[in-house]
């Protein structure tokens, strides 16, 4: 849904607006934040004249080298960075911070800009310009990222409760270890890319002071997320070397049961091989009893093999 949200300071309240054209209406001192959801080229064309800034194309959202994603001149700040949705697909996000007003621009709705929003009509005092917004944006999105991993850690718990046996190895749990593991790994490119834009901003001259000091912090709980994404990698390896293992025993319970079945079955042949033969001198042959004899010998044969099975425990 296309959607324009500018917020600014009147009479030291905070107000919004949906209306592009109110920029002309409002002094630039008291705008602290333009919000741009998936608006027309022709918006952000107006936009571009009206702040003297460039808008980049989503191509250039995208770029991975580090020196497109964060660019810093005399008086403006451009970051790039991306956050997950629900699904897990990532959306591009482009922040422009020029006299002390930010612009954000994006294609989706996200539930960490609409938080974002709540915190700021909470305690306006907080957020006295964009730099602080943008702060705020990243923080939430962490905060947002730790769910993520929390979330992660109990399907990866509940999977794991799922595979006690053998019996319980299916294709289908394979399947979710390897989507959580690509979903784990989506999490860690993602708060490292939190990170390197946080890191960039700590460098530069155009940071007001306090809010460097919560980019510090957020940094902190970055790293504290990595060790989370970490440790949820090793266990899903875990559970991935725990279900080969389980296929392993089950391959060989299936090998066993044929090596079992061959060998009962061998000395039965052995016998009914050599009463086979076409030899004219054969005791047996015009015997009344040769039949149950044999016979007899053959179910003797396959017990004794059962018997020294069980007495080995093989069985």
């Amino acid at each position: 849904m296309s959607e324009i949200r500018l917020f600014y300071r009147e009479n030291n309240r905070l107000k919004i607006s949906k209306d592009i054209a109110s920029l002309k209406q409002i002094s630039l001192n008291n705008i602290l934040w333009i919000d741009l959801n998936d608006v027309p080229e022709d918006a952000e064309s107006e936009l571009e004249q009206f702040l003297k800034i460039y808008i980049q194309e989503e191509e250039e959202m995208e770029e991975i080298e580090i020196s497109s994603r964060y660019i810093e001149t005399e008086d403006t700040l451009v970051a790039n960075s991306r956050f997950l949705l629900d699904n897990y697909e990532e959306e591009p996000i482009s922040f422009i911070v020029k006299n002390n007003i930010l612009v954000s621009v994006r294609s989706q709705e996200l539930r960490s800009f609409n938080e974002t929003v709540k915190k700021m009509f909470a305690n306006p005092r907080n957020y006295p310009n964009g730099y602080y917004i943008l702060v705020a944006l990243l923080e939430t999105r962490v905060e947002y990222d730790a769910d993520m991993i929390e979330d992660m850690t109990r399907e990866i718990t509940k999977l794991s409760n799922q595979l006690k046996t053998d019996d319980d190895v299916s294709d289908d749990i394979l399947i979710a270890i390897k989507e959580m593991q690509e979903k784990t790994m989506l999490i860690r490119e993602n708060i490292v890319d939190k990170q390197r834009v946080c890191s960039n901003m700590l460098k530069s001259e155009l940071f007001p002071g306090e809010a460097k000091v919560k980019l510090n912090i957020i940094i902190k709980d970055i790293n504290s997320l990595f060790e989370h994404t970490r440790f949820s990698f090793d266990r899903l390896e875990y559970l991935q070397d725990t279900f080969l293992g389980l296929v392993n025993i089950q391959q060989n319970k299936i090998i066993k049961i044929f090596t079992i079945v061959s060998v009962i079955f061998l000395p039965p042949t052995l016998i009914a091989s050599m009463y086979g033969m076409n030899f004219d001198v054969m005791p047996e042959l015009h015997w009344q009893y040769g039949y149950l004899w044999a016979i007899g010998l053959m179910i003797v044969c396959v017990a004794g093999i059962l018997w020294y099975f069980r007495h080995k425990k093989w069985l």
